[in-house]
C-alpha cells in the first residue's frame, strides 16, 4: 500500500495534488481540527502554487463576512492603509478568535498582499468569508453603507434592524429569535431583493455592491440559522451549510467569466457528507452540495488528518483557549492506520490506483476536533468514513503541533502574557 503514497516535505511534494486539480474551478481545502499549525500552512502552500499556477480568483473561509472582509481590503490595498496585519487580525472579536487571528493567517495574508501589489484591481486575488454567524456587524454595516449611498433601501436597513433592536443586548440569538416577531423574517428579505436588485449601482468604491450583497444576505440567514437552533426550522447545521454555498456561489457569480475558488473549512464542511453517517440524521455540507451543482472533474476536495500531536482549542464554547494534547490515533481509525503503515507525512491522490480507491472504500473512523475539544473523551470525536470517496485527496501529518494564535480576547484587546503556554 505504501508504494501509492507521495512523500509530503516540501511545497515541491505537492505535484501529484496540482495534476489531479488540473483544470478544476472549485478545491476545498478541510482540516481536521481549527487549532493545528500544519493544515493552515499545508493550505497556504497549496493555495500559492494554485493561485500562481492555475490564476485562482479567490481564497473563501469558515469565517464571518464583515472579519474577513477586513483582511480582504487589507490584501487588495482598497483603504491605502498602512496598518499592519496583526491589526487587522485584531478585528476578529468573536469567539474563536485564534481561528483566523493566527500568525499562520498572518504570514499567508501577507505574501497575499505582496503578490496582488504587481497585479490590477480586477486581477487581485479576494479573501472572503462565507459564515452566518455576524448578524448585528452585518446589519450596522448595512445601515451605515446604506445611509450614505441609497438612501431609499437604506429604510428598509433601518425597519430591518429596528425588528431586532430589542433584543441586542442579548447575546444568546436563539432566545432572540425565539422572541423576535415573525415579521422580522420579512423586513430582512425584502432588504436582500433591494439590495440584489441595486448592486449594481452601489459603485463609489470597489466591491461595495459584493459587500453591500453579502451582508444583506447573512442577515436572511442568521435568521434562519438561530431559528432552526430552537427548532423553529431546518436543521441549524443545513441552514449554515446551504448559506455558506449559497455565499460562494455570489462569489463565484461576481468574479466570473473566469472565477476559480479556494475553499478553507474543517473536513466535517469540505468532505463530501454522503460518504459519512452524517446523511442517516439527513445533514447535508459543502462539499456534498458543490459537488452536487458542478461536473465531477471541476470539484476537488482534499481532506486531512494527522496521527498525534498538540492543539489550540477550548474546553467549552467561549471558553480560554488552551494548548491540549493530541492523543494517538485510535485502533482501527483512519490516523491509526495511516501511522501504522508508516509513521511519515504523506499525500495520497485516491484516483491514481484503483486498488488504493477501494482500500480506502469501507467505513472506518476519522478524527474531527472542533473548537471545543475534550482529549479524554477521544472515541466520540471520530467520524466514520467512506475517505476515498468523502475526498479525492488527503494530506496527512504523522505528528503536529498546535496553531500560534496573536492572542486576541473577544473583546478585541491583545493580552500574550494571558495564557500558560509559549507559543
Amino acid at each position: 500500500m505504501e508504494k501509492y503514497f507521495h512523500p509530503l516535505q516540501s511545497s515541491e511534494d505537492l505535484d501529484p495534488l496540482i495534476d489531479r486539480i488540473g483544470d478544476s474551478n472549485y478545491v476545498l481545502l478541510g482540516e481536521a481540527s481549527h487549532g493545528t499549525h500544519e493544515y493552515y500552512t499545508w493550505r497556504a502552500k497549496i493555495s500559492k502554487r494554485l493561485i500562481e499556477e492555475k490564476g485562482f480568483s479567490f481564497i473563501a473561509v469558515e469565517g464571518d463576512w464583515p472579519d474577513c472582509y477586513h483582511i480582504n481590503r487589507w490584501v487588495k490595498n482598497i483603504d491605502n492603509s498602512n496598518d499592519s496585519i496583526q491589526k487587522v487580525l485584531s478585528k476578529f472579536k468573536r469567539w474563536p478568535t485564534w481561528m483566523w487571528a493566527n500568525w499562520e493567517t498572518a504570514a499567508f495574508t501577507q505574501w497575499l498582499k505582496k503578490h496582488n501589489e504587481r497585479l490590477t484591481d480586477d486581477q487581485k486575488i479576494g479573501f472572503y468569508g462565507l459564515d452566518v454567524y455576524s448578524l448585528w456587524d452585518s446589519l450596522d454595516i448595512m445601515v451605515k453603507y446604506l445611509q450614505k449611498e441609497d438612501p431609499e433601501t437604506a429604510k428598509l436597513a433601518r425597519e430591518a434592524f429596528h425588528c431586532f433592536e430589542p433584543y441586542i443586548e442579548n447575546e444568546a440569538y436563539h432566545r432572540i429569535f425565539r422572541n423576535s416577531p415573525e415579521g422580522c423574517k420579512k423586513e430582512v428579505i425584502n432588504l436582500l431583493k433591494k439590495v440584489r436588485k441595486k448592486a449594481h449601482t452601489y459603485d463609489t468604491e470597489q466591491e461595495a455592491d459584493l459587500n453591500a450583497e453579502i451582508n444583506a444576505l447573512v442577515m436572511v440567514n442568521a435568521e434562519k440559522y438561530y431559528k432552526a437552533m430552537v427548532g423553529f426550522g431546518e436543521d441549524s447545521w443545513n441552514v449554515r451549510d446551504r448559506h455558506m454555498v449559497q455565499t460562494l456561489n455570489t462569489l463565484m457569480d461576481y468574479h466570473r467569466p473566469n472565477a476559480k475558488v479556494i475553499v478553507w473549512e474543517h473536513n466535517t464542511h469540505i468532505g463530501d457528507a454522503r460518504a459519512t453517517d452524517m446523511t442517516a440524521s439527513g445533514l447535508v455540507n459543502v462539499g456534498q452540495l458543490v459537488r452536487e451543482q458542478h461536473k465531477s472533474e471541476d470539484v476537488v476536495l482534499v481532506g486531512f488528518g494527522s496521527y498525534e500531536g498538540s492543539v489550540i482549542a477550548g474546553s467549552s464554547w467561549e471558553a480560554p483557549m488552551q494548548k491540549m494534547k493530541v492523543p494517538k490515533g485510535v485502533e482501527g481509525s483512519l490516523e491509526h492506520k495511516l501511522h501504522k503503515i508508516s509513521p511519515r507525512d504523506k499525500l495520497i491522490v485516491f484516483n491514481e490506483d484503483k486498488e488504493l480507491k477501494k482500500a480506502f472504500s469501507y467505513r472506518q473512523g476519522h478524527r474531527a476536533i472542533g473548537v471545543v475539544y475534550h482529549p479524554q473523551r477521544e472515541k466520540g470525536n471520530y467520524v466514520p468514513s467512506e475517505v476515498s470517496s468523502r475526498y479525492d485527496a488527503f494530506l496527512y501529518i504523522d505528528k503536529t503541533k498546535a496553531l500560534h494564535p496573536l492572542n486576541i480576547q473577544p473583546n478585541g484587546k491583545l493580552t500574550p502574557e494571558t495564557y500558560p503556554f509559549g507559543i
